[in-house]
């Protein structure tokens, strides 16, 4: 079984604890052993180190690559977030003046960065490693007749060119869309699917931006697929869906009842057959009735040990 480093960052421990608990379900049964990283730390987000000094960002993302090297796995995310900074503070320390400063700071903590482990999403990992044969093999039930419509969300998408692991075409994603088809559901394309939700640096700074935002991509859904839900793999873009769509509702800004969201790895999870209460307990909008439908008897493919 291939190891991997499980870097969760701060949404995913601190507000959505399900999402962490689907990764830890179904990975093992796909051949992937999710190895915590022992003392990891913010990696850190937009709008703290990033914004003011890229040596302070590079030595502290790059620490938290050395846990990773120390253990000699590669890195997985469940973060879009997480994934950017990582990704982009490795690309940074190409450069060797800058690596070579990065590493006098880290050696007051005995630590060097030599750049031996790559950053993954999980959906890179769940796309590239495990694949979608075996994911199909694994399914208890078919969400077959499900419409679902994909938010890949920003930073798994841009900036490219420093990406080792990315998007064929970050205008045109389409790896959400494979591993969504994989359950058996259909996922149709809608006009507005590279655009951003409005989550993030927007949303703590004016929230009726991110609302108006949000609000565009929320109706180029609803009227281009008319969706049964709507799947993610970014924590803040799944943050974004699930509390966003009940203020939209209660304002009467939209005039149909919000869409279930879920993470990825937890609509995986259930169609695996693993106890909702455990993978897919915590949303604001209620999730019982798609969920329900999702692992009722109709569905069911298989037994699974």
């Amino acid at each position: 079984m291939e190891k991997i480093g499980l870097y969760l960052g701060c949404n995913i421990p601190m507000k959505a604890p399900d999402i962490e608990q689907s990764f830890r379900k179904i990975f093992p049964v796909l051949g992937i052993e999710p190895v915590d990283l022992q003392g990891a730390s913010c990696c850190p987000a937009w709008g703290t180190a990033p914004s003011f000094d890229l040596n302070t960002w590079c030595a502290i993302s790059s620490r938290n690559i050395t846990i990773a090297e120390s253990q000699g796995v590669d890195i997985m995310t469940g973060c879009n977030s997480c994934f950017g900074v990582l990704s982009e503070a490795k690309h940074f320390l190409d450069d060797p003046t800058r690596r070579k400063a990065v590493n006098q700071s880290l050696a007051a903590i005995n630590r060097e960065f030599k750049g031996t482990s790559d950053i993954y999403h999980v959906a890179h990992v769940l796309h590239r490693k495990v694949g979608v044969d075996k994911i199909r093999e694994n399914l208890k039930f078919s969400l077959d007749g499900l419409k679902i419509a994909v938010q890949t969300g920003c930073h798994t998408l841009w900036p490219s060119d420093v990406y080792k692991v990315k998007e064929d075409n970050p205008y045109y994603p389409t790896i959400l869309r494979d591993l969504c088809e994989a359950t058996g559901a259909t996922v149709p394309h809608y006009s507005r699917l590279e655009s951003c939700c409005g989550m993030g640096g927007m949303r703590s700074t004016d929230v009726e931006k991110s609302l108006k935002l949000f609000k565009e991509k929320l109706l180029s859904i609803k009227e281009e697929t008319d969706a049964d839900l709507i799947v993610t793999t970014c924590s803040s873009c799944f943050l974004q869906f699930d509390m966003s769509q009940p203020i939209l509702k209660e304002r009467g800004l939209i005039d149909f009842e919000p869409i279930p969201t879920f993470y990825y790895t937890q609509l995986l999870a259930l169609a695996m057959g693993f106890d909702p209460s455990q993978v897919a307990a915590l949303s604001q909008i209620d999730r019982s009735s798609i969920i329900s439908e999702i692992q009722s008897e109709k569905r069911l493919i298989k037994e699974v040990a």
